[in-house]
C-alpha cells in the first residue's frame, strides 16, 4: 500500500498510473503500454457466434480444433529429431489450440512470458559476457581434440582412390 499522498487534496497517490482502456501492463518491467492491441485477451472460444450458438456445432468445432491441433503438434514432435522446425510447429499447433481451449491460451501465456523474461537475461551484459567466455572455451577445448586426433591418427579420407 502507498502511504504518500497528495497535500493539497489529502488523497493517496496510486503507485502506478491506472491503466486506461485497450492499454496493457508489460508483465516483465510493469511499465503500461498504450495502444489497441490487448496482449492479455479474455480466455475461452474463439468461434464465430453462429457457431457458439449450437451446442452441437461448437462441440464438433471443438473436436475439428483439437484433432488439426494434435496433427500439427504430433508433426511437430516427429520433427523434433528430424529435419525441420520442430518446436516452431508444436507451438503452432498449441496456438491452434489456443483458439477454442483455456489451458492451451494459459499456456501459451506462461509460455511467452518466460521467453520474454529469458531475453530480457540474455541481454544483461554480465550473462552475455559469461556466455561469451564459455563458447569461447568450448570451441578451444575442441580444437586442442581435434589437433590432439589428426596428430595422432593422421587425416584420412573415407574414400578409397588409387591413382
Amino acid at each position: 500500500m502507498n502511504a504518500e499522498s497528495d497535500e493539497r487534496s489529502g488523497v493517496v497517490a496510486p503507485a502506478h498510473p491506472a491503466p486506461a482502456a485497450g492499454d496493457v501492463r508489460d508483465s516483465v518491467t510493469g511499465d503500461v503500454t498504450e495502444g489497441a492491441a490487448k496482449e492479455e485477451r479474455e480466455l475461452g472460444s474463439r468461434a464465430p457466434g453462429f457457431i457458439k450458438a449450437s451446442r452441437t456445432l461448437h462441440l464438433s468445432w471443438q473436436v475439428g480444433v483439437f484433432v488439426v491441433g494434435l496433427a500439427v503438434v504430433a508433426a511437430g514432435i516427429v520433427m523434433l529429431p528430424l529435419p525441420g522446425p520442430g518446436w516452431l510447429v508444436i507451438f503452432g499447433g498449441m496456438a491452434i489450440w489456443a483458439t477454442e481451449f483455456v489451458w492451451a491460451q494459459l499456456v501459451l501465456r506462461w509460455t511467452r512470458r518466460k521467453v520474454t523474461e529469458a531475453a530480457q537475461r540474455a541481454l544483461d551484459p554480465k550473462v552475455r559476457r559469461r556466455n561469451i567466455i564459455l563458447t569461447v572455451i568450448g570451441l578451444v577445448i575442441i580444437a586442442v581434440l581435434v589437433g590432439i586426433y589428426v596428430w595422432k591418427f593422421g587425416i584420412v579420407m573415407p574414400w578409397k582412390i588409387h591413382e
